[in-house]
C-alpha cells in the first residue's frame, strides 16, 4: 500500500469539474493530490475529515490585500490563491519580487495595471520599483484621467505589452477611475490582451443611467470590446458598478455570450464598496447619479460618516488616497440584497472579494504580527466574503446548492484565469495530479463574522486550509509561520 505524506480521511469531497460529491479519502504527497479514493488510504499524517467538506481551495480573482496580514485573514475564509487582477500592479516584476522576498501564506499573482502605466506616462512617475501604492496617492489627479493622443496611447500599450512578457496574468483596466478616456484607448488595450490570449479585468466606467454624458456606456464598452477584438473581457464586481441596473447589465452580458463572445463576471455579497475617497465618481456633485449623499461615505478607521458636501470636498483635496466605505445598497434589506444576489447567482459568476489592504489606525503597520489587534481595520469583505456566501446564499436563502457555491469559489475563477495561464488548470479541482490547495470546512457552521464595526473578525467553520499540501490553517487556527504561497505567472 502506498503511504502518502498526508491523508484527509472520510470527508465529503466536492470536485466541481467532475461532479464528484461523495465521501472519499484524499492522499497528498509532494504538494500534489496523488489519490482520491473510496477506499481508506495510508498516510504519515492522517486527518479525520468526517462530517466536513473537502473542496478545492477558494481562488480570489480580485484582492487588493496582497500582504501577509491580508493573506492570513483570507486564509481563515477558505482562500488558497489570491490574485490582484482588477487594479493589477506595475511593473509586475517588482510586485512579484517583493512577495517572493517577504514570503506569502497563499499563492499570489498580478495582472499588469493600465491605470498605473497611464499615471507613469502622464504624471511622470518613476517606474523602477513597485508602484501599487502610487495609484491611491494619485487617484484624484485629473492629469492622468484625460483623453490622450495616439502616440501616448501607443506608449502605454507598449509598457503593458512588456509587462505581459514578464508573466502578468492579464491586464487590469480601471477605466471607471478615468471615465473620460477615449473609448478607442480601451479597445487598443483589449486588442493587446486578445493578441496574447490573456483576459482583461475591468472596473467599468459609468452606466448611461448614471451619466447620460458618458463617452460610452460602461457595460456596452466591455461587451463591444469582446466582440470587436475577440478578447476575453472579465467584468469586475458587477454588483457594485451596476447597483440597481444589474438586470440590464447582466442581460447584455448574456446576449453577447450567446453570440459567441467571452465575457465573464464576478460579484461579492456586500452592499458597501470601498475605494479611495478621491475617486472621480465620488465628487459631491456626482453622488446623486448613484442615489448617494456624502453621508453614504465613511473613511476607513474613522468614526461615523461624512456629514456634508463641504467636508467631502476638503477630504478629497487633502487626502484623496484615504480608503472610504461607499454604502450603495442596504444588504439587510431583502429587496436591496436581491440586487446583489442576482449578480452572485448569474450564470457562471465567480465569487470574488475586492479585498482591501489593512489599515492600522495608529499608523504603525505590522503586516507580520498575529493575531491582529483592534488597531487594524479593513472592509469586512476582506475577512468574510466566502463565509458570508456560504451562509447567506446556501444555508439561509437556499439560492445555491453547496456544490454550486463551491464551483463559483473555485473552478469558475480558475477557468477565468486559466485560459492563458496553464498553472491555474491545476487549481480549483480535487483530482489526482492537481495542486494540493484544499479547504476543509463544516457546512453547518461556516459563516462570516466580520462586520462594519469589527472588520477583522475572521470567519468561522473553516477547519483546515492547505496550500501546496502544507497547513496554513489547522483546526481553525492560523499557523503564523506558514508561508507556502507560490507565484502564479502566465
Amino acid at each position: 500500500m502506498t503511504t502518502y505524506d498526508l491523508v484527509l480521511a472520510r470527508g465529503r469531497v466536492i470536485d466541481p469539474e467532475t461532479g464528484l460529491d461523495a465521501v472519499r479519502d484524499v492522499g497528498v504527497s509532494g504538494g500534489v493530490i496523488q489519490a482520491v479514493s473510496d477506499q481508506p488510504l495510508d498516510g504519515v499524517t492522517t486527518v479525520d475529515a468526517t462530517g466536513l467538506v473537502v473542496s478545492p481551495g477558494f481562488i480570489d480573482l480580485h484582492s487588493h490585500s496582497m500582504d501577509v496580514a491580508g493573506h492570513r485573514l483570507q486564509a481563515l475564509d477558505g482562500v488558497t490563491t489570491v490574485l490582484e487582477l482588477e487594479a493589477g500592479a506595475y511593473p509586475v516584476a517588482a510586485a512579484y519580487r517583493r512577495a517572493e522576498i517577504e514570503g506569502r501564506p497563499l499563492n499570489y499573482g498580478f495582472a499588469t495595471s493600465w491605470a498605473v502605466a497611464r499615471m507613469a506616462v502622464l504624471l511622470g512617475l518613476d517606474t523602477s520599483g513597485d508602484l501599487r501604492d502610487d495609484f491611491l496617492a494619485n487617484i484624484g489627479r485629473e492629469e492622468w484621467q484625460r483623453a490622450a493622443p495616439r502616440n501616448v496611447v501607443d506608449r502605454i500599450v507598449g509598457m503593458l505589452e512588456r509587462d505581459l512578457g514578464d508573466g502578468a496574468l492579464g491586464i487590469g483596466i480601471l477605466v471607471g477611475y478615468a471615465p473620460r478616456v477615449d473609448p478607442s484607448e480601451y479597445l487598443a488595450v483589449a486588442a493587446l490582451a486578445a493578441s496574447v490570449g490573456l483576459p482583461t479585468y475591468t472596473h467599468a466606467r459609468e452606466l448611461v443611467e448614471m451619466d447620460p454624458t458618458t463617452p460610452v456606456d460602461g457595460a456596452e464598452e466591455i461587451v463591444r470590446a469582446a466582440a470587436e477584438t475577440g478578447a476575453h473581457m472579465h467584468y469586475c464586481h458587477v454588483n457594485s458598478t451596476s447597483i440597481r441596473h444589474v438586470d440590464r447589465v447582466l442581460g447584455l452580458v448574456e446576449k453577447v455570450r450567446a453570440e459567441g463572445s467571452r465575457v465573464t463576471t464576478e460579484a461579492y455579497p456586500y452592499g458597501a464598496g470601498m475605494t479611495g475617497v478621491g475617486a472621480a465618481f465620488l465628487a459631491p456633485e456626482l453622488l446623486h447619479r448613484r442615489g448617494l449623499t456624502p453621508h453614504s461615505i465613511g473613511l476607513l478607521g474613522a468614526e461615523g460618516r461624512i456629514p456634508d458636501a463641504d467636508t467631502l470636498r476638503r477630504i478629497r483635496e487633502s487626502e484623496p488616497g484615504s480608503a472610504a466605505f461607499v454604502h450603495l445598497l442596504d444588504e439587510d434589506d431583502p429587496a436591496q440584497f436581491d440586487y446583489i444576489q442576482r449578480a452572485l447567482t448569474f450564470t457562471d459568476a465567480a465569487v470574488a472579494t475586492d479585498a482591501v489592504p489593512l489599515l492600522w489606525r495608529s499608523g504603525a503597520s505590522d503586516p507580520f504580527s498575529w493575531p491582529l489587534g483592534p488597531d487594524a481595520v479593513t472592509h469586512p469583505r476582506t475577512a468574510g466574503t466566502y463565509g458570508r456566501t456560504l451562509r447567506r446564499l446556501v444555508r439561509e436563502n437556499g439560492v445555491l446548492s453547496l456544490p454550486e457555491a463551491v464551483r463559483r469559489c473555485t473552478l469558475i475563477p480558475a477557468d477565468v484565469v486559466g485560459s492563458g495561464v496553464p498553472a491555474m488548470r491545476r487549481k480549483g479541482r480535487v483530482q489526482a495530479g492537481c495542486d494540493a490547495d484544499l479547504t476543509v470546512f463544516d457546512p453547518e457552521t461556516v459563516s462570516d463574522r466580520a462586520t462594519y464595526t469589527e472588520t477583522v473578525r475572521h470567519s468561522a467553520g473553516f477547519v483546515h486550509v492547505l496550500v501546496g499540501g502544507r497547513f496554513v490553517v489547522r483546526d481553525e487556527h492560523l499557523l503564523p509561520t506558514a508561508l507556502p504561497g507560490r507565484a502564479v505567472r502566465a
